[in-house]
């Protein structure tokens, strides 16, 4: 059986995303199936693969999963590649909304641009003292979708993200769930840049939609960063994050960037053994 699919990147974030609305992938063991095909080298490799179902709420719904399997609620530069290719394959119209886990998510198609906006974000918690290699940090964490911790920094090419984003990532203090962790280095009123590392990759990653979002809202409440806040991934990219404050929390956030699909092809049964 080949299976057609499409790859896409979202700020250097890349996907596998499959039309399953007809159930192409009956019978198959999902988390597996992810597994193995977002290993680089040796399948197609990516950092998540995106499903497209049916929904009787939205224009559709999808299913996300990690490179390592497992399943999240929301994926922010991955909702920008499957609004676009929803679009594209006339599935829904330029303004349009599908169904995840973390809620109906909003989407709006220009070309190549996309702009998402995510459910209000929640879990906001400031100045956590965390105990970490016989010191203690600051961090910030929040869930903006998915959940996020923040920690400034204003030396980011210093910060080895992997092994401290590992040990916060599995702290206790963020268990059982487990936390993606961003690295923000605040560059003027209106900008910041930003290192993530994130769970189920379980590596720094280029860009993660939610986690830019999560920084911005953070360096709003901490350094003074307003809305609109222009963000440079570690891709390069520079995405916009857009928001509005309402007491202690937020509404109306959303964030824009580019997407590209990059190619289209058939899955072999090889590619998933």
């Amino acid at each position: 059986m080949r299976i057609p699919f499409y790859k896409m990147s979202g700020s250097g974030n890349d996907f596998i995303l499959i039309d399953n609305r007809n159930s192409a992938l009956a019978g198959i063991q999902l988390n597996q199936f992810a597994r193995k095909i977002c290993r680089r080298n040796v399948s197609v490799g990516a950092d998540g693969l995106i499903l497209i179902e049916p929904s009787g709420k939205a224009a559709f719904r999808w299913q996300f999963f990690n490179a390592d399997g497992s399943e999240a609620e929301m994926c922010g530069n991955g909702s920008r590649c499957v609004a676009r290719l929803a679009h594209l394959l006339g599935i829904a119209p330029k303004k349009l909304s599908f169904e995840t886990r973390a809620g109906i998510i909003r989407a709006e198609v220009e070309g190549k641009k996309v702009t998402i906006e995510l459910t209000p974000p929640s879990q906001i918690r400031t100045d956590i003292a965390l105990p970490l290699d016989g010191e203690r940090i600051v961090v910030h964490s929040i869930n903006t979708g998915v959940p996020h911790a923040v920690i400034f920094h204003e030396a980011l090419e210093g910060v080895d993200v992997r092994v401290i984003g590992r040990k916060v990532r599995f702290h206790p203090l963020f268990q059982p769930s487990g936390t993606n962790v961003n690295w923000v280095k605040v560059i003027g009123s209106n900008g910041i840049e930003v290192r993530t590392y994130e769970r189920g990759v379980e590596d720094e990653t280029l860009a993660c939609g939610t986690g830019i979002v999560a920084s911005a809202l953070i360096a709003s409440l901490k350094a003074q960063v307003t809305s609109p806040v222009k963000v440079k991934t570690r891709g390069g990219e520079i995405l916009t994050v857009s928001f509005k404050k309402k007491g202690d929390g937020f509404e109306d956030v959303a964030f824009e960037g580019e997407v590209k699909i990059v190619y289209q092809g058939e899955l072999w049964e090889e590619a998933y053994e």
